[in-house]
C-alpha cells in the first residue's frame, strides 16, 4: 500500500481504482493529474482503460483537503444535481459516472464526470478576439436559451424537492453578511443599499434550480453552442431572475468593471438575451430592475471578499486593482436602479 504517500493524486488514483470497479468491472487506472479549477474544489484528470468508449479520460472533482465538505464545497450535492438535469430536455451538463465519499476530512470525497470538450471563456474578462464575435453572440443565445430549459425543470418532479429555498431576502442576507467582514474602504454605503433592497423586494417567484454563477465563464463551448453549464458549487432552489441578471451583468453594454476594454466582444444586448430567455421560457420575468440592483449589490461583495483576501495574502491581481475603484459605483448604481420605477 501507498497511501501514506504526500502526494494527494496517490491517493486518489487508487480509491479511483476501488471506485471505477463498479462503473466499469474491467476498468483500470492509468494516470490520475491535475488541472486548473476553481477554488472550492480540487480538479483532475483521471485517464482510463477498460472503460467504454469516450471515457478514457474523466474529470475527478475532490473536496478541498482539511475542510468539512459543505456548501460549496459539497461535490456529492453537486454531483446530485448534475444526475437530475441529465437528460433534462435543453439542458446539458457533464454525467456524473461515479463518486466516493470517503470519510471527510481525512479522505475528502470525489465526483467522476465526463470530460466534455470545449472553451471556457468570459468574453468581457480575456483580451478582445479571444473568441470571434459571431461566436460569442451565438454562444451567449444558446447559454440564455439553455437557462430557461433549466427554470422551466420542476424541482418538485425531483429527490432534490427537500432542498431548502433560497429567497430573493435571503440573497440579501448573504451579502450584507459578507460586507460586514471586509474592512471599512470596501464597503462604505452598502447600508444605504440594503435598507433599500428590502424595502422594495418584489414578490418571490415559484422556485426553480438556480445556477448561482450563470455566465459564458462557467460553459464549455465549442464553435456556436454551450456544450455542457459547469461550475454548480453554489447551485439553489431560488428565484430565475437571480441568474439571468447575472447573465446579462456579462454583456458589453453593462461596462463590467474588472473588464479588459472598452471594445466590444459580440455579446447580445441586455434585451436581447432576455428575450431569448422568455421566449423559450414561455413566461416573462417582472421586476427584474431590483434584480439588477441586487446583482450590482452581490458585485460588489463578493469583489470585496476577493480583494480582502488578497490584501491578506499579499497578492492582488489586476484585477483586483481595476475593480477596487468600481465598488462604490456598484452600489451607486444599485441604488439608482432601486430609486427609479419600472416601467
Amino acid at each position: 500500500m501507498i497511501a501514506n504517500s504526500t502526494d494527494p493524486a496517490v491517493e486518489l488514483t487508487e480509491r479511483t481504482a476501488v471506485a471505477l470497479r463498479g462503473w466499469a468491472p474491467d476498468g483500470r487506472v492509468r494516470s490520475v493529474e491535475p488541472l486548473t479549477g476553481g477554488t472550492s474544489s480540487l480538479t483532475y484528470v483521471a485517464a482510463l482503460e477498460g472503460v467504454p468508449a469516450g471515457y478514457e479520460r474523466v474529470v475527478l472533482k475532490v473536496a478541498p483537503p482539511g475542510l468539512e465538505p459543505v456548501r460549496n464545497r459539497d461535490v456529492l450535492r453537486q454531483a446530485r444535481l448534475m444526475q437530475v438535469l441529465d437528460g433534462v430536455p435543453g439542458v446539458r451538463v457533464p454525467k456524473v459516472l461515479f463518486s466516493d465519499r470517503g470519510t471527510p476530512p481525512a479522505r475528502q470525497p470525489f465526483v467522476a464526470m465526463e470530460l466534455v470538450p470545449g472553451d471556457c471563456v468570459e468574453p468581457v474578462l480575456v483580451p478582445r478576439g479571444t473568441v470571434p464575435a459571431g461566436q460569442v453572440r451565438a454562444r451567449a443565445l444558446d447559454a440564455a436559451r439553455m437557462l430557461a430549459h433549466l427554470h422551466r425543470a420542476d424541482p418538485k418532479r425531483t429527490p432534490l424537492a427537500v432542498e431548502p429555498v433560497v429567497p430573493p431576502g435571503a440573497e440579501i442576507d448573504r451579502w450584507t453578511r459578507a460586507f460586514t467582514t471586509v474592512p471599512e474602504d470596501l464597503r462604505t454605503g452598502y447600508e444605504a443599499v440594503e435598507e433599500r433592497l428590502r424595502a422594495t423586494a418584489p414578490a418571490a417567484m415559484m422556485p426553480v434550480f438556480t445556477h448561482g454563477d450563470y455566465r459564458l465563464g462557467n460553459t464549455l463551448c465549442d464553435a456556436d453552442s454551450v456544450n455542457a453549464v459547469i461550475d454548480w458549487e453554489i447551485w439553489s432552489l431560488g428565484d430565475p431572475r437571480v441568474d439571468i441578471t447575472w447573465l446579462t451583468f456579462f454583456t458589453d453594454e453593462a461596462h463590467h468593471p474588472a473588464s479588459l476594454s472598452p471594445e466590444p466582444t459580440g455579446m447580445p444586448g441586455k434585451a436581447e438575451l432576455i428575450d431569448a430567455y422568455q421566449e423559450t421560457r414561455g413566461e416573462r420575468l417582472p421586476d427584474l430592475r431590483w434584480f439588477e440592483a441586487l446583482t450590482k449589490y452581490k458585485e460588489s461583495a463578493a469583489t470585496a471578499l476577493l480583494i480582502k483576501r488578497g490584501r491578506k495574502a499579499d497578492h492582488l491581481t489586476d484585477m483586483h486593482i481595476r475593480m477596487l475603484p468600481a465598488l462604490p459605483l456598484l452600489l451607486s448604481e444599485a441604488m439608482d436602479l432601486l430609486g427609479r420605477r419600472a416601467p
